[in-house]
């Protein structure tokens, strides 16, 4: 299932907060492109009855079922990238650019 991170959560509430959006559902959609990697959408919105809903660290998320496939397994964080800027990433196996991170080694 889609997965929110706590960092991505928070700044999604601060972001419905300074919008007028409190309360309002989180709308994920996703698109492949070509080359196999995925484009990302998303923003406040009402639930409609066919939504697939779920909830990832205190946010309600709703998307159309024709999405599900491609953000199952997705996670969604906020972080810091290297130029400083704060940005939105999707961590997302079903995309062709997926890299898993090296699994720590035991001592």
């Amino acid at each position: 299932m889609f997965e929110i991170t706590e960092n991505a959560a928070e700044q999604i509430r601060n972001a419905a907060e300074q919008g007028g959006t409190e309360g309002m559902v989180l709308r994920m959609a996703a698109r492949m492109k070509e080359d196999g990697s995925i484009d990302y959408l998303m923003g406040f919105d009402e639930a409609k009855d066919e939504d697939i809903r779920s909830v990832s660290n205190g946010i309600e998320v709703v998307m159309e079922p024709q999405y599900v496939a491609l953000l199952d397994e997705a996670i969604m964080d906020y972080v810091q990238l290297d130029d400083g800027e704060f940005r939105f990433i999707f961590i997302n196996p079903n995309d062709a650019n997926y890299v898993p991170a090296p699994k720590a080694r035991s001592k």
